[in-house]
């Protein structure tokens, strides 16, 4: 319809419309820039990111904990004691260390 054909209301009723469009439009912008959407919004990426890690981390972990199981543990379940002996001697020897090394520092 051209714009001489339309009559005053209906150009009167197409500014109010289009002046509520606008004022929604401005009010989600208010919403989106006002600072607690913003804190908000990086907080909840940011946990994001930690869930994300941690299940990495978690799944790591997982497969590291099964393959020393694997070369721990024979298929029956009961220790290799040919593997077990040295890593447990390693083990004492290690804390041995660590507790003479720390009455060293104390005296």
């Amino acid at each position: 319809m051209p714009e001489a054909a339309r009559s005053a209301a209906e150009i009167e009723e197409r500014i109010a419309r289009r002046r509520e469009s606008l004022a929604v439009t401005l009010d989600e912008i208010a919403v989106r820039v006002h600072p607690r959407t913003i804190v908000g919004d990086v907080k909840a990426r940011a946990a994001g990111a930690v869930d994300r890690t941690t299940g990495k981390a978690a799944v790591a972990v997982t497969r590291t904990v099964d393959g020393v199981r694997a070369q721990l543990v024979s298929a029956e379940g009961g220790p290799r004691l040919d593997r077990v002996i040295p890593v447990a001697a390693l083990a004492v020897a290690v804390t041995g260390l660590l507790v003479l090394s720390s009455r060293r520092r104390r005296r």
